[in-house]
């Protein structure tokens, strides 16, 4: 164990518990985190005002990597993509379940017909439709999630699109096609490939900042940051990061981008109005993806070989506390309560 991971240990026993709680009561937006917990074909239930696991709920598949949330809390949505990585032999996953996060069970289910891996999913901003990128079709599946059958697709033109981005105007998607090392733009009102805009020799994540201006995407080769420009649908700049980067999250007021740092065990934060990374925290082994809190307050960052999702404070960028999940801690999703 490392002198720097003995450290980060102590200072959350000394410190993490008093500042959790008043980080939690002073929470303006109730809700549950939704963790998936990639190595044992669940999906968590976490109360964060507690910071305890309260349930892990099969997901009655393979393997889910990844999950949303219904806009009332009510639903998570976890595509189930299989035993493998991206590009790798394996099975391929061809439905997506539907688990009450009240009753913690599986309600529901969206078959897609065949062997897709579908991976991440999202709901549209305006129109409440549901988008599932379906890697082996090259395409972002569109689900009804009141009927839960497919209503349409929207093909990216490239092989392995992993990860997806809407708009927050609802007009636009972003996929992370891995092996291409592309970003394909979606048109979700005609459901077209508007550009495929090459980044590097292999991506990742994708994410978008709150203005819609700029998409983000870490170069898997160098420990680079892309920057595109959506209005013109190619890379605006590049930012050097400490370590290759994976998941990213803007944070609400738009200032900053987390960019989890799975190589260096770290979260890197990313100034917007500079492009350059302010600083570093520490995170315990492997961080996968970023949330941020729906009051601006909390990140949460997956940390998959350590079991674990840290807790950031946003206002002073020190690790609340670590919240034990099951095995694998990777996607998540805040399911809201009123």
């Amino acid at each position: 164990m490392s002198l720097r991971f003995v450290a980060l240990s102590l200072f959350v026993f000394l410190l993490g518990t008093t500042q959790a709680r008043r980080s939690s009561s002073d929470s303006k937006g109730n809700g549950m985190l939704l963790v998936i917990e990639k190595g044992a074909g669940s999906l968590a239930i976490v109360d964060p005002a507690a910071g305890r696991l309260v349930a892990s709920v099969p997901e009655r598949g393979v393997t889910g990597h990844e999950v949303a949330a219904s806009p009332d809390g009510r639903l998570a949505y976890v595509p189930i993509y299989g035993d493998s990585g991206v590009g790798l032999p394996g099975s391929d996953g061809r439905n997506l379940v539907v688990i009450d996060v009240a009753a913690r069970k599986v309600t529901g289910n969206v078959d897609f017909g065949h062997g897709v891996r579908p991976h991440f999913a999202a709901i549209g901003p305006k129109d409440g439709l549901l988008y599932v990128t379906a890697e082996l079709d090259q395409v972002v599946s569109v689900v009804d999630p009141q009927t839960l059958k497919v209503v349409g697709t929207i093909p990216t033109g490239q092989t392995e699109s992993h990860m997806l981005a809407l708009s927050h105007h609802g007009k636009r998607g972003y996929t992370a096609n891995v092996g291409p090392g592309t970003v394909s733009v979606l048109d979700l009102t005609t459901r077209k490939t508007l550009a495929v805009i090459p980044v590097a020799k292999k991506v990742q994540r994708i994410s978008i900042s709150m203005d819609d201006r700029m998409v983000f995407t870490s170069d898997q080769t160098k420990p680079e940051l892309a920057i595109i420009d959506t209005a013109t649908n190619q890379i605006k700049t590049w930012v050097t990061l400490p370590g290759t980067g994976y998941g990213s999250a803007p944070t609400l007021d738009g200032r900053w981008l987390l960019v989890a740092l799975p190589g260096k065990n770290q979260v890197a934060v990313v100034d917007l109005g500079t492009m350059k990374v302010a600083r570093t925290i520490d995170v315990p082994s492997t961080p996968q993806a970023v949330l941020i809190r729906p009051d601006n307050k909390v990140a949460y960052v997956s940390c998959d070989t350590s079991d674990q999702v840290a807790e950031i404070d946003l206002s002073n960028w020190q690790v609340l506390r670590l919240i034990k999940t099951g095995k694998l801690a990777d996607g998540m999703a805040w399911a809201a309560q009123k």
